[in-house]
């Protein structure tokens, strides 16, 4: 298969090269990533300045385009202008460092790279390890390899990305693979007020994870079970269920 990848770690973050490593083992694979960190940046895109990309070489072996730009901005530049002449199968976005599930979706970079890629007309996979301090890059990659080998990307409906959250432990020891639903796993955020020393207040936002929904098949609750939780989730958000009740409230047909 034809893979492009990206992230929003930056191309020189450890998770996209296992990534990279792996994949090209058997696959064809390009690289378009932010030149910097860019997490939690969301489903943002540039508009009001231009986008460099920057050919990226480890030794004497090229791996891929760095862009000024966000996750999103990397897909879309690596799809319709530097690699416009390749018909890709698969978008592939990570090894995220750090979780992925629940509301994080709305703030990852990660996650958004692999929906600028559904937007765009392609199958697409965001991948994250779950522990932040000790990721198991190459467990993750061996899990997409072997999701890879089950899964013909053209399977995947039009406009959806597999959000997979692979768990810190061995690869030999993880139970298998569940399908789950986005969990209502959220962040209880407050803001901590500092002083510059000029007086002046600045803030540092922090926060605690709330974890209630322990109902089988939410995704944090697999992922803790020790399964490789993996969630189709779409870029669009209608909530449908309240369609009805809404027009019955405003009077509306």
């Amino acid at each position: 298969m034809k893979i492009l990848i990206s992230n929003d770690d930056g191309i020189m973050a450890p998770g996209i090269r296992v990534l990279k490593e792996y994949l090209e083992k058997e696959h064809d694979v390009y690289v378009v990533a932010p030149d910097v960190e860019r997490s939690a940046t969301g489903h943002a895109i540039t508009i009001r300045n231009p986008l460099w990309a920057k050919k990226i070489s480890f030794g004497n072996n090229f791996f891929g385009f760095a862009v000024n730009g966000t996750p999103a901005d990397c897909v879309k530049l690596g799809l319709q202008a530097i690699y416009k002449d390749i018909d890709f199968d698969i978008v592939i976005s990570g090894i995220n460092k750090g979780a992925n599930l629940g509301t994080d979706i709305l703030y990852s970079g990660t996650v958004s790279a692999a929906l600028e890629g559904a937007l765009s007309g392609k199958p697409s996979i965001a991948v994250s390890c779950i522990d932040f301090n000790q990721p198991n890059f190459e467990d993750a990659a061996k899990i997409i390899l072997d999701i890879l080998k089950k899964l013909d990307p053209k399977e995947i409906p039009e406009f959806t990305t597999l959000n997979i959250n692979v768990p810190n432990i061995p690869y030999d020891e993880i139970k298998g693979l569940k399908i789950t639903r986005q969990s209502k796993r959220r962040y209880n955020d407050y803001f901590e007020e500092r002083k510059d020393p000029y007086g002046n207040s600045y803030y540092w936002m922090l926060g605690k994870v709330i974890e209630d929904d322990d109902e089988n098949y939410s995704d944090y609750y697999c992922a803790r079970d020790g399964f490789v939780s993996i969630t189709p989730i779409t870029v669009f958000l209608t909530n449908t269920d309240f369609t009805i009740p809404l027009k019955n409230i405003l009077g509306v047909r």
